[in-house]
């Protein structure tokens, strides 16, 4: 098969990464729960994790760094840690469902919503300078669109919070191992991420990177100050209630590993590359319609198209039985699809990683060209 939805998750994994969860799966306790070998050695292993990602992120310090099952469990976190009922909250028209749903659940909370036309970094920054008013509790923007890969100017708008005192999250679920992500420049509250995509990790792993208070959604144990029923008031050990998933965290940090190894850049540049080929390729073909960016800056290894004549979910299903493994529909973010237009039919989504090659975009473009149309 050919892999081309790496924006849901990185199928293909550095070898390192199964070795890890596997070798753990079979050595390793449960990290703070006793003091024998195999305990010590999780603890070791989920420590060296949060500080190889406090590293590569900028963090301040490794306990700051919370693991999480995925980017939406990290959100909610951030969320409810600080919005409340009644709250403002502005957003980026392009967020995803793990962003509107959890607002949505928190009552009387007011959407400001600031958009703008696909691959118009400046006009979006324009709208969240007007819409940042002083009734603004908090700012929440993707770093890029999961739908069309669409990179948002979330410097400039991090510098935007800071300099109103705004708390800014950032849902780094499409840039977190390609896309500079830097803590300390952004000064943000939060940045969630998942560790299953650009992090190359297991599923059910993610990553919570914490500069405010916070709120737990779970109480139970920790292995630490267990007279107390209260949680623990310090990071990691208020976020982190329960046994850890050591197994995916093992795999983390091969994930991790591997991404300093090779560089984001790098990463982020056969990307761009494959999406621009692949753009060019579609493009091509009579009755497709891609939303490729004018400038490659704002696009990252995530595009869309759609095939006249044919429901994006058809094209999916075809693709499929040709060996080709795409996704089709809303994928869970309507306020984007909204945003761009689409939203009445979706988009079929391609998305790449360091492990596709210019050969699956020639294969892809080949089993577009040879898709039965309706007349």
């Amino acid at each position: 098969m050919i892999y081309l939805d790496a924006a849901a998750t990185t199928l293909q994994k550095p070898s390192a990464v199964a070795r890890a969860s596997g070798y753990a799966m079979g050595h390793m306790a449960s990290p703070g729960r006793g003091g024998h070998p195999p305990a010590m050695l999780a603890a070791d292993t989920v420590f060296a994790c949060r500080e190889r990602a406090a590293e590569l992120f900028h963090v301040r310090e490794p306990d700051d760094v919370v693991f999480t099952m995925n980017a939406t469990h990290g959100l909610n976190i951030a969320i409810k840690s600080i919005v409340k009922p009644g709250d403002t909250v502005l957003i980026s028209g392009y967020e995803h469902n793990a962003v509107t749903r959890p607002l949505a659940a928190i009552p009387n909370v007011r959407v400001k919503v600031a958009t703008s036309r696909l691959f118009d970094p400046q006009e979006i920054l324009r709208q969240f300078r007007e819409q940042l008013t002083s009734e603004v509790d908090c700012v929440i923007c993707n770093h890029v669109s999961n739908v069309f890969g669409y990179v948002l100017p979330v410097v400039e708008i991090a510098d935007l919070c800071a300099g109103r005192g705004v708390p800014f999250v950032l849902d780094a679920s499409q840039s977190a191992g390609s896309m500079p992500i830097y803590m300390d420049q952004l000064r943000a509250s939060f940045i969630a991420m998942p560790g299953h995509k650009g992090l190359y990790g297991p599923l059910g792993t993610g990553i919570l990177l914490c500069d405010h208070e916070v709120i737990p959604l779970l109480e139970g144990g920790t292995g630490s100050l267990s007279a107390r029923q209260e949680m623990p008031d310090f990071l990691p050990d208020r976020l982190e209630a329960g046994t850890q998933n050591v197994t995916g965290i093992a795999g983390l940090l091969e994930g991790l590993r591997f991404i300093q190894r090779k560089g984001p850049e790098v990463i982020l540049n056969h990307e761009r590359f494959l999406a621009a080929r692949c753009a060019d390729a579609l493009s091509a073909l009579p009755g497709v319609r891609v939303f490729a960016a004018p400038r490659l800056f704002c696009q990252a290894g995530v595009l869309s198209f759609q095939v006249d004549g044919m429901d994006c979910e058809d094209v999916g299903q075809a693709l499929g039985e040709q060996g080709i493994a795409v996704r089709s529909g809303l994928h869970c973010a309507p306020l984007a699809h909204r945003s761009a237009g689409t939203l009445d039919v979706g988009t079929v989504r391609v998305s790449f990683s360091a492990f596709n090659s210019s050969g699956d975009v020639d294969a892809l473009a080949g089993a577009v060209a040879r898709l039965p149309r309706r007349q």
